[in-house]
């Protein structure tokens, strides 16, 4: 999220001079640099994602892109066979019969199928039509059947987090209607009423946390299906927020609640079971909770009701309060009949509570009555075993140097974790390796040993994974394993020769030191390709402070980083720099600038940028610019107020530029509450006055995230102080661009060559996004 004074006017003069006799770069410069984007990079790239499509027995099929097009991989990791799904050449041989049309083998115009349930054909769609082929005859006919849009496809339109909230037996539909739930018979579409006092706002399972807001209903079902929990939603009091359309004739007012940093009233949750059969709802016997997950400010970031579990047998519903600052997690009980809650334990922070990164960790073991409990109370993110019948500490289950980020497996019978640890490789801390341990701490074992990042997916069953491994430079191999971390083989090996055959080069990782001097922090630059190291480059800072992410995303491979390489092509040089105080070390890494998001990695960007330039000769210090959108926008207008004299160039886009402005949650996690956080001397418009260089603000002006007052704030600050800036305006988006972005990259690139290299852009160039052929581009 969100997140020169006279000595230097000679420089001022050179930079204007430079842009008039510089060689204006031209429409093919831009062309060329487009061809690095995402959309020139992945066509060149082969065997690279394997995407699985699980079938019975831990059985799957992906998708192989190769250089001739696409092969159809199926897998049996029970048998250790990796075959052709069907003969390519056959079915196309078939399609080619039945629609008249020529296809060929490689280039079949279907990315996806679906089995028959004897596995004897395939369903897929085709020319506008669906189709079954025989796999014996090869016959291929046009087919009316339900399969295609069965299985997969059927979860995908009503699983968790859509409008739908579908049963786990799928007989039964949960939805909200008129600020009550209700459920619908999936067969008879008969629709039965669960609650009958909803209000507006102060419904059932309502899904609105400021900055998200959807007609999704927010719940679990327990596993028989007959109970679900959810809560009551008061919002009665809580402030609004109000953006309007940009159309011929009035506008369109849209209001919804957005509670703020330090409102008296945020939203509050009543927790409630609710016995589906007979629409009886079971009001837990405890206060209403703030709307808050020990994840993140919303309390349905999975997708659904978050920290919420039945037990086995349904007779039971585990749960966290978060308090309203975050620093307060107390795990209760209730009676699912009668509404009790009985009190388990509970642990205090000085600064914010997370239960993970990306997933909540903590379960509740009710067969055993224990609970496998996150902390950071070592200054690591681990798992602890709690008793729940005492509520007492058995055991701490994980130790050392390393953050457990995912909690993917919990083996009961076995008494074995299965775990994503982030920090055990030297060579990189964000570098995620497969892990297992005992309950008991021991029989620790790295299942996932190749250096590198890994990302990992289960199996349906658990009982194996597939691994894709690989660095920001070093593109992946991708391999099936059993849950003991044995090779059953391997699945792909990414080839990039094609790629590399235009000129692309990797990425360079590097690691500089922080703000302090002594932490080591992490990045990532990106050169132009066609680099002369005896020449000075103005530099590019891509930055997303966090505190709940980061500037470089993801540590794997990928060819594109956003618009790094189209960038640097254009003659720059690109930099991004994890700093302090984002994820995935350990908590007082995290912690560092607590209270002032303000910082935002800022003094860390520059210290690093400094090192680099000492490094590579190539980086010219005298010309940053810096840019991000969000969390990053806040930065980016911080870092041109605060350090005038270091970054010359910035593009603000959608910033929350003051926390005041912005949703309850996001500050008073960060920063703390109103009441012991000095909110002003962090807002970016009280610093408006400062700005020396050229700074581009952009902003939605249906932005129901990050609302555009934000940067409205900074527009009317900076004209009090008679400053010029420049201003890009989408009237009808919302926090991203949608249809507009490409607009809006191509005025970032514009504004950077203009400003910080010095020479004219080529006028109004139009980026031309296209489809890769294998995909079904051009077809």
């Amino acid at each position: 999220m969100n997140k020169f004074l006279l000595a230097v006017i000679p420089c001022a003069f050179v930079f204007s001079a430079h842009a008039q006799q510089g060689t204006p770069l031209t429409a093919k410069d831009y062309e060329r640099a487009e061809s690095f984007l995402s959309y020139g990079t992945e066509p060149l790239i082969d065997n690279n994602n394997v995407r699985p499509e699980w079938l019975d027995g831990d059985r799957f099929w992906y998708r192989s892109l190769t250089a001739q097009g696409s092969e159809f991989i199926l897998v049996d990791p029970a048998k250790h066979s990796r075959v052709a799904a069907f003969d390519q050449q056959k079915l196309a041989a078939g399609l080619s019969t039945a629609t008249g049309k020529q296809y060929s083998a490689a280039m079949l115009p279907f990315t996806s199928f679906t089995f028959s349930g004897d596995g004897k054909s395939i369903v897929f769609e085709a020319a506008g039509k669906q189709w079954a082929a025989d796999l014996a005859s090869y016959k291929v006919a046009e087919d009316n059947s339900a399969a295609a849009n069965s299985g997969r496809n059927r979860a995908g339109r009503r699983g968790r987090g859509s409008i739908y909230n579908v049963s786990p037996d799928g007989k039964r539909e949960a939805f909200i209607k008129d600020w009550n739930l209700w459920v619908r018979d999936v067969d008879t579409k008969k629709e039965t009423q669960l609650t009958t006092d909803g209000v507006k706002d102060y419904g059932y399972a309502t899904d609105n946390a400021g900055w998200k807001h959807s007609d999704n209903a927010i719940l679990i079902w327990s596993s028989d299906s007959k109970k679900i929990a959810t809560f009551k939603q008061d919002q009665r009091n809580v402030s609004d927020m109000y953006l309007v359309t940009t159309n011929v004739g009035k506008p369109n007012l849209k209001a919804w609640k957005y509670p703020l940093p330090g409102d008296k009233d945020v939203a509050m949750i009543q927790r409630v079971i609710i016995d589906v059969d007979n629409a009886k709802v079971v009001v837990t016997k405890v206060a209403p909770d703030p709307h808050r997950a020990t994840l993140s400010d919303d309390i349905s970031s999975s997708g659904t009701l978050d920290d919420v579990y039945f037990s086995s047998d349904n007779s039971k519903v585990a749960f966290v309060s978060t308090s309203r600052d975050h620093k307060n997690e107390k795990v209760r009980i209730a009676d699912a009949t009668t509404g009790a809650v009985r009190e388990v334990f509970e642990e205090t922070v000085p600064t914010q509570f997370e239960s993970g990164q990306g997933a909540i960790n903590w379960k509740y073991l009710d067969k055993t009555n224990e609970i496998i409990w996150y902390s950071e109370r070592d200054n690591w993110g681990h798992l602890y075993l709690y008793d729940t019948n005492t509520g007492k500490l058995k055991n701490q289950i994980t130790k050392g140097d390393f953050v457990v980020t995912r909690l993917l497996k919990v083996d009961e019978k076995n008494r074995m974790l299965y775990f994503i640890a982030d920090g055990r490789q030297a060579e990189n801390p964000y570098f995620s390796q497969l892990c297992k341990i005992g309950f008991d701490g021991k029989h620790f074992a790295n299942l996932t040993p190749e250096a590198g990042n890994h990302q990992v997916t289960l199996s349906p069953s658990g009982a194996y994974f597939i691994d894709s491994y690989s660095k920001p430079d070093v593109p992946a191999v991708t391999v099936l394993r059993d849950l003991n971390g044995k090779m059953i083989s391997t699945l792909e090996k990414t080839d990039i020769s094609r790629l590399q055959s235009t000129g692309w080069k990797p990425v360079i990782p590097f690691s500089v030191k922080a703000h302090d001097g002594k932490t080591d922090i992490y990045g990532l630059m990106i050169t132009p390709t066609r680099l002369d190291p005896n020449k000075k480059y103005p530099v590019i800072d891509y930055i997303y402070p966090g505190p709940q992410g980061g500037s470089v995303g993801s540590w794997s491979f990928v060819a594109s980083r956003g618009d790094g390489q189209a960038l640097a092509e254009l003659g720059f040089i690109v930099v991004e720099i994890e700093g302090t105080s984002n994820p995935l070390r350990s908590k007082s890494f995290h912690d560092m600038s607590y209270g002032n998001m303000a910082e935002n990695t800022l003094p860390d960007q520059i210290t690093g940028i400094r090192q680099l330039a000492a490094k590579y000769g190539y980086l010219d210090t005298a010309r940053v610019g810096i840019w991000g959108h969000s969390g990053g926008g806040f930065a980016t207008a911080g870092a041109m107020f605060r350090y005038p004299d270091f970054f010359k160039v910035g593009i603000s886009e959608s910033g929350n530029h003051e926390n005041l402005n912005y949703e309850d949650d996001w500050g008073e996690r960060y920063n703390g509450l109103v009441a012991n956080a000095d909110y002003a001397a962090q807002a970016n418009q009280n610093l408006a006055k400062n700005l020396k260089g050229k700074l581009m603000l952009a902003h939605g002006l249906l932005d129901d995230n990050v609302p555009p007052y934000n940067t409205l704030l900074v527009i009317e600050a900076l004209e009090k102080a008679n400053k010029d800036y420049d201003l890009v305006v989408f009237p009808n988006s919302p926090h991203g661009y949608g249809p507009y972005s490409p607009y809006m990259m191509r005025r970032r690139w514009d504004y950077f060559v203009k400003n910080l290299l010095g020479v004219e852009p080529p006028h109004e160039y139009v980026l031309k996004a296209k489809t890769d052929p294998r995909n079904g581009g051009g077809r």
